[in-house]
């Protein structure tokens, strides 16, 4: 297969049903904007119900809005059941939104808003809606994770809500590196029923509205080092695409550009850190993640 894959590559999409979070603008805007274009059915799960419909009224196809406020479990359940209710069936979960480097705040729920938002809603959001996609043969969950992983690359058990001191980045960095072990111990759980994969991609470095969070300081830090590199966000939502849609795609894949230290370039087949890869880590979150949630997957 040529490897500079772009969403020409993308095969047809007609009668597939795709969610994907945070679709307003950025990452999640061109990689639903795509799906729809392809022909699938694409709900925008958003926090902005307003944002979302403009954000459809600019898409070519069959597009819907649903109210998601990934900082309140209460959202996600309401979320969730809306979305059973209108879909007996999912192809397509792609867990999209999340926030970064924001100052120290929590959900409603009282988590620390990053990993709230990043991965603790998302696990949530995938429990409640595994059982639409299981029966469905083809169907994938795809995490939107960071190379971000791998800065201060551990899980804080000991401060998992990062209540007796703060680091923007640190913070960051843990809920990016649950992204992947979540992904990762998903595809454990998902490979008996044969039916279901969960994978896992990263936009490298993107000009989006997600450092809109940062101190100015530190935004300007990264257009003056990062900005020559700096990909559109049609581009960066290449290896989300080619996650969701490569036939070739295997459950517990990560993907990425496939340029100088995965800043920018073509998505391919990418490592994670050696740390993300701990399953006893990673089956360790996921039983914290469980009890915080309140969301118990199903067994296979």
């Amino acid at each position: 297969m040529n490897e500079r894959w772009t969403d020409e590559h993308v095969p047809d999409q007609s009668g597939r049903v795709a969610v994907v979070t945070g679709a307003t603008s950025g990452l999640g805007y061109e990689t639903a904007r795509v799906l729809a274009q392809r022909g699938a059915t694409v709900v925008l799960a958003v926090r902005d119900v307003e944002k979302g419909k403009q954000a459809a009224a600019r898409m070519t196809g069959d597009v819907s809005v649903q109210a998601l406020d990934l900082t309140s479990l209460a959202s996600v359940r309401s979320a969730a059941a809306d979305l059973r209710a209108a879909h007996p069936r999912l192809d397509l979960l792609i867990n999209n939104a999340g926030v970064m480097y924001t100052p120290r705040q929590t959900t409603a729920d009282g988590f620390e808003l990053q990993l709230g938002t990043n991965h603790l809603g998302h696990f949530a959001l995938t429990g409640l809606l595994l059982d639409r996609l299981l029966p469905t043969p083809g169907s994938r969950v795809v995490t939107v994770a960071s190379t971000a992983h791998r800065l201060r690359a551990a899980i804080h058990f000991d401060d998992l809500q990062w209540e007796r001191s703060y680091s923007r980045v640190g913070a960051y960095g843990q809920s990016k590196l649950a992204n992947l072990m979540f992904t990762y111990a998903l595809q454990r759980r998902l490979a008996p029923h044969g039916t279901t994969v969960a994978v896992a991609a990263h936009p490298g470095v993107s000009r989006t509205e997600l450092l809109r969070s940062a101190p100015v300081a530190m935004r300007l830090l990264v257009d003056r080092i990062a900005g020559p590199f700096l990909q559109d966000a049609a581009t960066g939502a290449l290896p989300t695409l080619r996650a969701a849609t490569d036939p070739h795609v295997e459950g517990g894949q990560y993907y990425g550009p496939d340029g100088r230290r995965q800043i920018s370039g073509h998505p391919t087949f990418v490592a994670s850190s050696p740390e993300s890869h701990d399953e006893a880590v990673q089956e360790r979150l996921w039983t914290v993640s469980e009890e915080l949630t309140g969301v118990t997957f199903p067994r296979a």
